[in-house]
């Protein structure tokens, strides 16, 4: 994050935290009291301060984009399992999908390199599978990516294709999922587990509760993803309307998502 060069009469917090370093040693600067309170990493972290770092993680990647001209996204989402054809994994079945999440990255960060990376900039989960194809595509095409990772309790790092400066770690799903949505032009779901269903819906309730805009919602595999949801079911049962289903589109190539994106009406709700 830069640092603020606004002109404004009083000393600025990076001016008191160099002079906060430079007190003498005794027992009161020792005090965990005598802290700074934007510097007390122990204060900060108290169960009473939740509301301020769910602002602070909504508001860091937020400005670092603003700061970037990034003014719409398309959402890559998929297994994290999912290898590139000829490795072994859980999943290398679904292989493909790696291809083609790849080809789709690369289709669209050729185009957002039109408008100076600040338009259809791909973003993914910043993990490996299908997020790691998605990122290896915009960056093969010469572009920016964006990967919005999270802290889990096993160990997870940022794939080497993110762009370095666009990779953010979050601590809270809710809002790495609003960030995820905030700028999305479309929304391409790969086959995938736990973690993509639960963004998936999300996504797709908000849409179909108009509390979000409509935007091209596009899910890769029509054999998997009616395998593993009976979508008509739905309709039957009453739960979801039948015109429910019209938000959804099926696709087996990166191409036909790519003329789903371009000839979608976005002056329409």
């Amino acid at each position: 994050m830069k640092e603020d060069t606004r002109s404004h009469p009083f000393r600025d917090s990076h001016q008191d935290a160099r002079a906060a370093e430079a007190v003498p040693d005794t027992p009161q600067t020792r005090a965990p009291a005598y802290r700074l309170s934007f510097l007390d990493t122990d204060f900060l972290m108290r169960e009473e301060l939740r509301p301020v770092r769910l602002q602070l993680e909504l508001l860091k990647p937020q400005m670092v984009l603003d700061e970037r001209g990034v003014k719409s996204t398309v959402v890559l989402m998929g297994s994290a399992r999912i290898p590139e054809p000829g490795q072994t994994g859980k999943a290398e079945g679904l292989a493909q999908w790696y291809e083609e999440a790849r080809k789709l990255a690369r289709l669209v960060t050729e185009r957002s390199l039109k408008t100076y990376g600040r338009e259809d900039v791909v973003v993914t989960g910043g993990g490996p599978g299908i997020m790691e194809a998605g990122n290896r595509g915009a960056h093969e095409a010469g572009g920016h990516s964006i990967g919005l990772n999270i802290v889990l309790p096993h160990e997870q790092a940022p794939n080497s294709y993110v762009t370095p400066d666009l990779c953010f770690n979050f601590h809270y799903f809710a809002i790495r999922k609003m960030h995820f949505l905030m700028r999305a032009k479309a929304i391409c779901i790969f086959p995938g587990g736990f973690g993509t269903l639960d963004e998936m819906f999300e996504s797709l309730t908000l849409i179909q509760t108009r509390r979000m805009k409509r935007v091209p919602f596009i899910l890769f595999g029509r054999a998997f993803w009616e395998k593993i949801v009976n979508w008509q079911a739905l309709v039957e049962a009453g739960t979801i309307a039948a015109e429910d289903l019209d938000l959804l589109s099926f696709v087996e190539t990166a191409e036909e998502a790519m003329a789903i994106i371009d000839g979608w009406d976005y002056s329409c709700d």
